[in-house]
């Protein structure tokens, strides 16, 4: 039995070393401290640290070394063989990334039959376009947006990305080769992979509209790939198997001093950009990922000084699992997330889901995705043959079938009835009940003008001055304004968004019922430039006072849109800023489910808010006048 476990070990320990040598020559450990931060960036978005903004980067950080990676291994290949074995590299692929992918679907699809069944009918679709790495698609075609949809989000909402990279897998191989036996120089490979990268890049800048949702060209793999072709073009350029660790002193400062340069910017971009800003469309994600090509190219080297300060160990490990800490730590943070938060982060709770993140990642890592990928089957075979059969444990591939097996049944035995109310929905209920008293209906779809209501309440403000301006939330407050500002004109619609504010105005203006105080609350459903929120604001030359009324929306857009408000209202001299979001701060029951929509309470608040705004700014503005009469005399 001694005999047995030592030669046990001396077997394993000639596979590390096997494998350390076959690392040794293509193992390079600063991209795995890389990855780290690629996934620490991407976590920091999610869950919306305010040092963050622009972490979803991280995405594009993985796609510039996922496509460094993969096509350094294709191209060692071809010089070995002079061929690609296609079938080996995607067997390898699957057996890295579909046994970790599959026991979180099921862990998912488990965790919400248990607590929130009412969401399995709609997750069930997700899943199955995960399984099949269509994600991408199946989120543009059915038009759920990344940044813009209410409700609960999706806790698949993040396996897109995975399926940008395995669509890449696929065809990347075939047309590499066909490019390496059909063009004799490699210069010409590289510039075709290079306009090829560029066409992509020209079709995110053509295709997205600055205020409109950026999610087509944030999700399609045309407009995405790129990134993955900038590290292709990278691995045909640098390659690792010709790196060399003799360099002069000059020689490793230039090295290094390009991969800071190309850090810093990474780094000043993840921090201080946004998905809102309409330069990270039209070229900011291909500087970025020009930046992160630089980046790789240095860690990548085995002279470059920052590629060991890249490779201390903590950081090298948690690169190792940032495939499984990229799975989970959406799902946990979705799964965990209070339902109505107005209280802001908190930060035990944000702690707690990054541990159980890693956590789960680490058991995927050692449990799940090392085992299969790397097998260790001859020390398995001979143990198990010395066991009875029912001590013996599953073979790997009756794993992977389980599993797979496990995700289907989940996916098709589940009941298709949910009781999930969407936010449209809910906002479109409210349309027919609460804002039936009006009198008018806009012919825009969805639109509602509210008109004069008979009331005996006075206030120092006549509603008779002002026109409002909204989407949904007013459409709900609205009987509460009329009630206490008789005559007012509220024009709400649902999902209506600062971009479609001009044209309303103009209709507004034509049919006489602009007054000369406008209101406008917009910035629920979506992101708006300053340039955007000005041509708003100088469309209303015929007006007297304009009031802004800032958001609480838990979004990514909702910091964006209310500093947006703040700086242009500060610039602005007919504008104030009405701030909803601190007067809701702490009232979660001022909201439904969804975050956005407002209760019977929260209604009650909001109007209360806005009237008295008004009443005390006419106050002061009858003051004032009052004192200048009083200076006169």
């Amino acid at each position: 039995m001694n005999d047995s476990k030592r030669t046990d070990q001396l077997h394993w320990q000639a596979n590390r070393q096997q494998r350390g040598r076959a690392n040794s020559r293509g193992y390079m450990p600063g991209l795995d401290g890389l990855r780290a931060l690629a996934v620490l960036a991407v976590i920091a978005y999610h869950l919306n640290l305010d040092w963050a903004p622009g972490g979803l980067l991280g995405v594009s950080l993985f796609f510039v070394l996922s496509g460094y990676l993969i096509t350094n291994i294709l191209l060692q290949q071809w010089e070995h063989s002079g061929t690609i074995d296609l079938k080996d590299f995607w067997l390898r692929r699957a057996r890295r990334l579909l046994p970790a992918l599959f026991v979180m679907l099921a862990g998912v699809m488990i965790w919400v039959m248990l607590c929130a069944p009412e969401r399995l009918a709609a997750l069930k679709w997700e899943a199955l376009a995960a399984v099949f790495y269509t994600s991408n698609w199946y989120l543009i075609f059915h038009q759920v947006s990344y940044f813009e949809s209410f409700g609960p989000p999706s806790p698949l909402g993040h396996l897109w990305s995975l399926a940008v990279e395995e669509q890449f897998y696929l065809f990347w191989p075939l047309l590499l080769g066909w490019g390496l036996r059909c063009l004799r120089q490699r210069k010409w490979l590289v510039g075709g992979t290079i306009a090829v990268a560029l066409a992509s890049a020209a079709a995110m800048a053509l295709i997205y509209i600055p205020g409109h949702d950026p999610s087509r060209v944030y999700y399609g793999t045309d407009t995405r790939v790129f990134a993955l072709l900038v590290g292709a073009v990278l691995a045909m350029v640098w390659p690792s198997r010709k790196m060399s660790a003799d360099l002069s002193g000059k020689k490793k400062l230039a090295l290094d001093a390009a991969g800071s340069l190309g850090l810093l910017v990474v780094l000043l971009m993840i921090s201080k950009t946004n998905q809102y800003q309409t330069s990270l469309y039209p070229g900011g994600l291909l500087l970025f990922s020009l930046a992160a090509a630089c980046v790789v190219a240095v860690l990548a080297h085995p002279a470059s000084y920052l590629g060991r300060c890249f490779s201390w160990g903590p950081l090298r490990w948690l690169g190792e699992c940032s495939y499984g800490i990229y799975l989970w730590h959406y799902p946990v943070i979705v799964l965990t997330n209070p339902v109505v938060n107005t209280g802001g982060p908190d930060l035990s709770h944000t702690l707690w889901q990054i541990a159980v993140s890693v956590i789960l990642a680490t058991l995927s890592r050692y449990l799940i995705e090392e085992p299969i990928r790397y097998g260790r089957r001859q020390r398995v075979r001979r143990r198990m043959s010395a066991l009875p059969w029912w001590q013996r444990p599953l073979p790997h591939r009756a794993k992977v079938t389980f599993s797979i097996v496990l995700v289907f049944s989940l996916l098709f035995v589940t009941p298709n009835e949910g009781t999930e109310i969407s936010a449209k929905a809910l906002a479109g209920s409210r349309v027919t009940t609460e804002a039936a008293p009006t009198q008018g209906t806009d012919k825009e779809a969805g639109a509602v003008t509210v008109e004069p209501a008979v009331t005996d309440k006075k206030n120092d403000v006549s509603g008779e001055e002002i026109t409002v301006i909204g989407d949904s939330l007013l459409i709900n407050v609205g009987p509460v304004l009329q009630e206490r500002l008789p005559g007012i004109v509220i024009d709400a619609q649902i999902g209506r968004q600062m971009v479609q504010a001009p044209e309303v105005i103009s209709r507004l203006q034509q049919e006489g019922k602009l007054r000369k105080i406008v209101i406008i609350e917009l910035g629920t459903n979506g992101s708006f430039t300053e340039k955007q929120l000005t041509e708003t604001l100088d469309s209303l030359q015929g007006t007297s006072e304009i009031v802004l009324v800032n958001t609480r929306v838990p979004k990514p857009w909702e910091a964006v849109v209310n500093e947006t408000l703040r700086k242009v209202t500060e610039s602005y001299p007919k504008a104030r800023l009405i701030d909803w979001y601190s007067a809701s701060s702490g009232h979660d029951d001022y909201f439904y489910s969804d975050g956005v929509h407002l209760t019977k309470t929260g209604v009650a608040a909001y109007g209360e808010i806005l009237i008295e705004a008004l009443i005390s700014h006419q106050n002061d503005k009858d003051k004032s006048c009052y004192n200048n009469k009083k200076l006169k005399e």
